[in-house]
């Protein structure tokens, strides 16, 4: 990309293969809710129930795709997509302790769509990184959402 400060690429997740024992347990608890909604005589219930399950199956056995991420003079850009400075409220730099995961950049925007960003941060000068954010917007204190937590408990 021309003009980045910085450029990376990185996974927007780990890919975490699931086991045959993960879709039968999804699988036994969708048709318990399933079987629930309709004696409970709620039919779209029901049919929300297994369209969640056939997506989150059909996620789980997803590989990710490699993202290009850039820090330029305007904003960042994730692919082809450019989020101004101007529209990024906070940063934070977030770490696992004890882990080998790499640290993510978390960032709040004033997207609706994508309303917080979280970007792993391999092979990039980190703490350069931060001083060229840090000049450019406000950093605080960023925790991780409940869909953060969801989606580490099931394993995504």
């Amino acid at each position: 990309m021309q003009g980045a400060t910085f450029e990376w690429e990185g996974r927007e997740y780990e890919y975490d293969p699931k086991s045959a024992d993960w879709y039968w347990a999804v699988g036994i608890v969708a048709v318990a809710l399933t079987i629930a909604a309709l004696l409970f005589g709620s039919y779209l219930l029901a049919v929300l129930v297994v369209i969640a399950t056939t997506a989150l199956a059909l996620h789980a056995a997803k590989h990710p795709p490699v993202h290009r991420f850039a820090l330029t003079e305007q904003g960042l850009i994730i692919d082809h997509d450019l989020y101004p400075y101007e529209h990024l409220h906070s940063f934070a730099m977030l770490e696992y302790i004890g882990d080998d995961k790499p640290p993510v950049l978390s960032i709040k925007t004033e997207s609706w769509f994508a309303p917080h960003l979280l970007i792993p941060l391999r092979e990039v000068d980190v703490d350069a990184l931060y001083t060229h954010l840090l000049e450019r917007i406000e950093e605080t204190e960023h925790s991780h959402s409940i869909v953060d937590v969801v989606a580490a408990w099931l394993r995504f």
